[in-house]
């Protein structure tokens, strides 16, 4: 019996990320809030769910980066199993296909794909052997539905929602679910300066942004005991865009 499961949510410190990092906390979950660079973005977090009441940590690398990645999750596993992992972590670099630079295509799978090796693969064995384990990619609508000028962001995140039924069917027998979230338009500071009222009730059925906690709330529910039969699925959350 786990007594206190330990989470950790890449891109804790972001608009969704700080939300989902909350509502694993308040579900009595251990959360490393994990920042690339700003450190002091992921201790306001940690003050909050401290505030709240809640336990949590701050923890800072680049996930893009498979040495200082798994030097800092190996110190992290120095204190128990990490038995819910929310690959949160993503960057938009838009351009049209035949002008975005190799950079553009490079940072954006990096961080996304990479990224979700580096951190999720020395994770999985001690899941495994405890037998218990929630493996959450955020995805995106964007892997769904064709938009113009995002074709880097749109293989990233397709990438992440075929790995995500791959490893569910390696991982189902051993306890462990593995399934993505797949939000449409969010409002958070970074959508607000894209998308204008009019704009989102044209593309919307529901006529408004889906909001953060909406996506912590999915989340939270696929992290917990009674998503337990629930793997490999890729969930949107868009209102109904289509």
């Amino acid at each position: 019996m786990i007594s206190v499961r330990r989470a950790i949510v890449t891109g804790g410190s972001g608009g969704i990320g700080s939300a989902i990092c909350r509502r694993l906390a308040a579900d009595g979950n251990h959360v490393l809030v994990h920042s690339n660079t700003n450190r002091e973005s992921a201790l306001r977090v940690v003050g909050e769910i401290a505030a709240a009441g809640g336990s949590a940590q701050a923890v800072c690398f680049d996930i893009a980066d498979c040495a200082q990645t798994r030097d800092a999750l190996e110190a992290v596993l120095l204190n128990g199993t990490i038995h819910i992992v929310v690959n949160n972590a993503g960057v938009h670099d838009d351009a049209v296909f035949a002008g975005m630079r190799l950079e553009q295509w490079r940072r954006v799978i990096d961080v996304s794909v990479h990224g979700f090796f580096h951190v999720t693969q020395p994770l999985t064995l001690p899941m495994v052997r405890e037998r218990w384990g929630r493996i959450i990619n955020i995805s995106s609508i964007s892997a769904l539905v064709g938009h113009r000028g995002q074709v880097n962001y749109a293989a990233a995140k397709g990438a992440l929602n075929a790995a995500t039924r791959s490893l569910a069917a390696e991982l189902a027998s051993r306890g462990v679910t593995v399934n993505a979230v797949a939000p449409g338009i969010i409002d958070t500071p970074m959508t607000r300066g894209v998308f204008d009222r009019a704009a989102i009730e044209s593309l919307v059925p529901m006529k408004r942004a889906g909001t953060a906690q909406e996506v912590a709330d999915l989340v939270g529910f696929l992290a917990s005991d009674q998503a337990s039969y629930i793997t490999g699925q890729v969930i949107a959350i868009h209102g109904g865009m289509f």
